[in-house]
């Protein structure tokens, strides 16, 4: 029953995750033939592009449309974010959550131009219920801290 109320669901969706689609990864889990790049290059790599501020996700599609790179866990043995850690360069929201608030704070700035957006107003609800709702997940997970709290009027500072 815990994890029940600790599992990361779908929020605000019609269809509450029906859909059959995949992404088909290979079943092997050594890097393929064909890769010739080291564990050395590719960790140098995602150092540099964490430094210049991009997120976990946005370094993976870099190295695999720059350096050929198909999955990272292949090569180095753990993924993006775990070797992030581990260097200390990790993002101190987690991608999703700090999505989510982005898109709440560009929802607040087109509210402030139009007020009478109602349609705006009802998705901004919808967002900072998801966002609340993450939160609560992530303090389980304690990926956030316990007293960690989303304010609509700070929210840009915990963007920058």
């Amino acid at each position: 029953l815990q994890s029940f109320f600790t599992a990361k669901g779908r929020t605000n969706k019609m269809r509450r995750g029906k859909g059959i689609s995949r992404k088909s990864l290979p079943y092997r889990r050594t890097p393929p033939t064909w890769c010739k790049t080291t564990v050395e290059q590719v960790e140098t790599e995602i150092l540099k592009y964490a430094k210049k501020g991009y997120s976990p996700s946005q370094i993976g599609v870099i190295l695999r449309d720059s350096m050929g790179v198909p999955q990272v866990q292949q090569i180095t043995g753990s993924k993006i974010l775990r070797i992030l850690k581990v260097k200390g360069q990790a993002p101190n929201l987690p991608q999703d959550l700090y999505s989510m608030i982005k898109k709440a704070v560009t929802i607040r700035k087109h509210l402030e131009r139009n007020r009478k957006d109602k349609d705006a107003k009802f998705r901004l609800i919808l967002v900072e219920s998801r966002i609340h709702r993450l939160a609560r997940y992530y303090k389980t997970k304690k990926q956030l801290p316990p007293n960690w709290k989303y304010e609509s009027a700070t929210a840009s500072t915990l963007l920058a």
